[in-house]
């Protein structure tokens, strides 16, 4: 089989597929390789391999390998490689193979590298998504255990101190408010820990309504406390989204939490502004054939809470959606732990992507 009749297979094949030939030079693009590296064959043919393919940090290893590839035929794959597409990083698996072409007229025609790529960031997702998910709910289950076990004794606690109250002198009053204001302070604490015990009222609503609810308490809150340049709330907005089936006030609830977490990092971090408006930006879009908790789903809607703050550091990152982990010194790291189970209610998630200067909370919900 010559080269051309290769092509014409290629053609209609889903995997992408990249033909070199000997001197790494690209030859052949198959549409779902255009499609994958967002670039067309008239652009990639003017463009060496190594500079589109291959990830920095595998050049020196991928044109060994190549070398050895041409010299003794073995093939050569790579496993998630990192590569830059556009502004995006795509992470991709591929093997390259030796093709001989006998029809051709000299040996440095006849031999082409043959790369298959899959991408993989699809894969990679599903699977951290699962793997968070099950660490996400162990968690929760501990910490609903240790909260009704430390509700059980509080209730009497609190009867034992009032009625101790009764039998003292005045003077040893305000020991025992102590005692029954502590007490309420950790059932209080113990219920957060609990979370809603009450099942979401679904509703068909229009997700630009708890957007702007949430957009006004924050208005309001903040800027009781700073000045109105100090603080800018921008709205990036699809008015022409469909509207979801949603409990509104448990997504206000969602919303509220990670905007005030927002504008709380940023303004108590001012050392780290540096002289930058503290900036909260609430985005909406709809993303196509995207998975949640392993189903495919036509279309989702995509909510973004964006700040400008100093972000979350790198070893919190992964953990950051579990109970009790926070990164503030006030904090009960509660908040987004309870919003991760609202949104899970949803049949939707929350993910998190941060490096200093910008993170961004994205709530995805199924609307079909």
């Amino acid at each position: 089989m010559n080269i051309e009749q290769y092509q014409r297979i290629t053609d209609h094949m889903l995997t992408a597929i990249i033909l070199v030939r000997s001197d790494l030079s690209i030859e052949y693009l198959n549409p779902a390789c255009e499609a994958l590296l967002e670039l067309s064959q008239f652009r990639a043919l003017k463009q060496p391999l190594l500079s589109i393919l291959i990830d920095q940090d595998d050049q020196f290893d991928a044109q060994v390998a190549l070398s050895r590839l041409l010299a003794n035929g073995q093939p050569y794959t790579r496993r998630e490689a990192v590569l830059k597409i556009g502004l995006r990083d795509k992470v991709v698996d591929y093997t390259a193979s030796l093709i001989v072409d006998n029809d051709a007229p000299d040996d440095r025609a006849r031999h082409r590298i043959l790369f298959e790529i899959q991408p993989m960031d699809r894969l990679l997702r599903i699977s951290r998504e699962e793997h968070l998910t099950q660490q996400h709910a162990i968690a929760r289950q501990l910490v609903r255990g240790v909260a009704h076990e430390i509700k059980n004794p509080l209730g009497g606690i609190r009867g034992a101190t009032q009625l101790l109250a009764r039998t003292l002198p005045e003077a040893g009053a305000e020991y025992t408010d102590v005692i029954i204001s502590e007490v309420d302070r950790l059932r209080h604490l113990a219920d957060t820990m609990l979370g809603s015990r009450k099942p979401p009222a679904f509703a068909l609503v229009n997700v630009h309504e708890p957007l702007e609810r949430v957009r006004a308490l924050i208005l309001s809150q903040f800027l009781s406390q700073f000045p109105a340049d100090q603080l800018q709330v921008i709205r990036d907005y699809d008015l022409s989204l469909p509207e979801i089936r949603a409990d509104k006030d448990q997504l206000i609830q969602v919303m509220l939490n990670i905007a005030a977490n927002a504008v709380q990092a940023m303004t108590e971090n001012k050392d780290h502004m540096q002289g930058r408006t503290p900036t909260l930006i609430f985005r909406s879009r709809i993303l196509r054939m995207f998975t949640i908790h392993s189903v495919l789903h036509r279309s989702v809607i995509q909510l973004d809470i964006e700040d400008n703050g100093p972000g979350i550091p790198e070893e919190l990152i992964e953990s950051v959606f579990y109970p009790m982990v926070t990164g503030r010194a006030n904090g009960t790291g509660l908040g987004l732990s309870i919003a991760q189970d609202i949104i899970h209610q949803h049949a939707g998630m929350i993910e998190c992507h941060s490096i200093p200067g910008k993170t961004v909370f994205s709530l995805f919900l199924p609307w079909e």
